[in-house]
């Protein structure tokens, strides 16, 4: 294994070009928050538009429609129960994020299915939380197209099939690559897997055991890798610098909670593209 460095977040994030405007920045539909979770969704949905993502769509119940536009006016909100809107604009996304807060009835088998089935190979595929749960119950061919995975331990047993006390980098890795996904498995020291080698985070901190804070990440994964090309190092810089902020955080307050981290995200890209046009 290998750790992130800050050489890897370092050239990812850069300082963007005068010529650019939000479609340059990718189009991220986040797809979750049932009538009872919409918070995860809520969350999820600020941390990829504070990581920079150009526009950002949420299909959700529309019990959360309000407390969405409260919290995120920058995002567009849509039914999810309308499947034939949700369609049409997913085939106009670069990312699709679904899970966070989604539950596992049907009509979230089925927001899940159509995902699944209409997802492009151009497209990006963020899957974590209840659809993580879903396709472990249910399980289905993956599409062709590249998808990261995000489940925390218990998750990654019902999906990989292995107990967690046998959750070793070898046995992770075997089941990632059975997948065909990268995975990136959260624990005290997450452990991202993909086809090239395994990656160990440095970072993180037990000030970060807090609900929201896996959606916060999905979110953070699904604005990276909106904006910047290289698939595996969005995923790698994003899980770096969740942490990175929560131990800085950490410092001076006993826990960290999720928005804490939203809000600080803009900030550290700034210094890291900053660090590096100057080098």
């Amino acid at each position: 294994m290998q750790p992130i460095t800050t050489t890897i977040i370092a050239d990812t994030i850069t300082k963007r070009p005068a010529e650019s405007h939000k479609g340059s920045y990718g189009r991220v539909m986040l797809i979750g928050g049932n009538q009872h979770f919409g918070g995860a969704i809520i969350m999820a949905a600020t941390a990829a538009t504070y990581s920079g993502a150009g526009l950002v769509t949420v299909a959700t119940d529309p019990v959360n429609f309000t407390s969405l536009h409260a919290r995120l006016p920058e995002a567009m909100v849509l039914d999810y129960h309308d499947t034939t809107y949700l369609r049409e604009l997913l085939a106009e996304m670069d990312v699709i994020v679904i899970g966070p807060g989604l539950g596992t009835d049907d009509v979230a088998a089925q927001l899940l299915s159509i995902v699944l089935s209409d997802v492009q190979p151009e497209q990006r595929l963020v899957i974590d939380g209840s659809a993580l749960t879903l396709l472990a119950n249910q399980p289905q061919s993956l599409p062709a197209v590249p998808i990261v995975v995000t489940p925390h331990q218990m998750e990654w047993q019902r999906l990989s099939g292995i107990p967690i006390a046998e959750q070793t980098p070898t046995a992770n890795r075997q089941a990632q690559q059975r997948l065909g996904v990268i995975a990136v498995v959260k624990a005290h020291r997450t452990t991202v897997y993909t086809d090239q080698q395994v990656w160990f985070n440095p970072g993180g901190t037990p000030a970060m055991a807090t609900g929201g804070m896996g959606d916060t990440l999905a979110g953070m994964i699904g604005g990276f890798v909106g904006q910047f090309a290289d698939f595996t190092n969005a995923i790698l810089s994003a899980v770096y610098l969740h942490s990175a902020i929560a131990d800085d955080l950490a410092a001076t307050r006993y826990v960290v909670l999720p928005h804490q981290i939203s809000v600080e995200i803009p900030k550290y890209m700034y210094k890291l593209s900053q660090d590096h046009s100057s080098n």
